[in-house]
This record gives structure tokens, sequence and C-alpha cells, in this order.
């Protein structure tokens, strides 16, 4: 295994500019993930990683050993701690990163099943969430605008917790084409809409439409939504994080397409 120690390294700036870098991660189709749980999940989606880094504080670890072991022939370098820490999203790192490639991406113009859509999400946190909450709910398809963070970076793979590798992703789709398109209902929350989210018959095809953080859906997104719904808050708050008001939303859906026959009326 071969140890690295110099900042100037070339494998060490390669792997910086992945880190640091969303222009970089896009050109090379290539991003890093962090820790053991990422990694394991990468295997078990059948996804090979290009390059193991591991601390060399974490040499002896038996997790990550045993992870070494189910990759038999993929490169491995051995990275000082401190160096090591450069490239973690995460300020206790785990001690295993790795370098995989970016997959490609599908089509997405006559998509037909359940579709979250996601407009500017700016915080890191909240799209890996918001990821993570449909890959959990069952969905396959997610679509992602200009002017969100970048899906691919660390931080959101960090937050998403492997749920890009259940899902399809697409970035900088054409969203007005889609849902000009789009046979299924139109959903987007909105806190002074009339209609309850739990007056909503969900059990068909759903595009759900989740906005920016602070300015919501743009427009031309919002006005394409067949039903605009709110999310009842007996507690008397204004709103919710977009993250859970899309987890709420999604899990409703869920509970009612697993509720037995008959026991749900549609609005």
């Amino acid at each position: 295994m071969k140890s690295i120690v110099s900042a100037q390294n070339p494998a060490f700036k390669s792997w910086l500019h992945l880190a640091e870098s969303g222009r970089e991660r896009r050109a090379r189709r290539q991003t890093l993930i962090d820790g053991t749980h990422l990694v394991a999940t990468c295997i078990e989606r059948g996804i090979k990683p290009l390059q193991l880094v591991i601390a060399q504080g974490a040499a002896d670890n038996p997790e990550i050993a045993a992870l070494l072991g189910r990759l038999d022939g993929v490169p491995c370098a051995s990275l000082d701690d401190g160096l090591f820490a450069r490239l973690s999203p995460v300020d206790t790192p785990a001690g295993l990163l790795a370098v995989i490639a970016i997959p490609p991406e599908a089509g997405y113009l006559h998509l037909e099943g359940d579709v979250m859509v996601l407009d500017a999400i700016q915080d890191a946190g909240n799209l890996g969430t918001l990821l993570r909450s449909a890959a959990a709910a069952g969905l396959r398809d997610v679509l992602v605008s200009r002017g969100s963070a970048q899906v691919w970076s660390p931080k959101v793979l960090r937050a998403g917790q492997g749920a890009h590798f259940a899902l399809c992703i697409r970035e900088h789709p054409d969203l007005a084409g889609f849902l000009d398109n789009y046979r299924g209902t139109v959903v987007a929350t909105e806190p002074a809409a009339a209609q309850s989210l739990y007056e909503l018959d969900l059990r068909g095809p759903v595009a759900w439409l989740f906005g920016n953080e602070g300015a919501g859906l743009a427009a031309e997104l919002a006005a394409r939504a067949s039903r605009h719904v709110h999310i009842p808050m007996p507690g008397g708050m204004e709103s919710l994080n977009v993250a859970m008001a899309a987890t709420v939303c999604l899990f409703e859906q869920v509970r009612q397409k697993l509720a037995r026959p008959g026991l749900i009326t549609g609005a």
C-alpha cells in the first residue's frame, strides 16, 4: 500500500480537487465518498470504487480491513491523518474515503411513476436528507434544478447516507418541460393552500414539488402544480424545514398506498 505524507503529492492534489470543486467533479464525473457505511453501501449496490484512501491512524480498524477484503484489486493508499482530515467532509473522520464514478444520467421527460422535483435546494444537508427520504419512501426518480447544491458533493453524499445509490438522479433538467409532459398529479405544498395534504388521494403517480429554503418554488413551477396543499400544524408553527415537509408528504403517500382498499376516499 502506497503511503502519502506530502500535500504536494499529485494523488493528494487530485483528491483535494474532487473534495472542494464541483467543477472538477462534473468534468471528471467522479466524486469522493466518506466512511465505512457509504463504501459498504456502494459494494452492496454493485458499485466498485476506483480508489480507496485510508487514514494512517485507521490502518488497524477491523471494519475497514473487512471492507478492503471485499475490494481486492482496488488501488489503495495510506494518507497522513492531517491530509486525510482536509479531504473528509466531517469533523471526526472514520478513516476511509473512496473515489467513485458518478453514474450517467437517464432520460426524464416521459417518467410515469412517482417523482421528486427539487427547485434550488441550496443547503447540502437538506438536499441529502431529501434524497434519503425519497429513497426510504420507495421513490426512484429525482430531478434537481440549477441553483441547488451539487448532488454528488461529499457533503450531500454524507447526508444522503447511501440514498444516491438507490435513486436515479438528474441534475439541471428542464423542469417545466418535464411537468408539462407528466401525466400524474403534480403536488406543491403551500402554507396558505385551502386543501390539506391528508384530504388528497395520493395512491396514483405523483410529482412532488419542493422549493428553495427561503423563497419556495419558482413561480413557473408552482403554476404547473395541479394540486396545492398545506400540512396541518396544530402547534401553530408557520412552516417546516423543506426536508421535514417532504418527509411528511412522502410517507403520507406511503401510508395511503399500504392502506387496505376502501379505507381512503379521494378529495
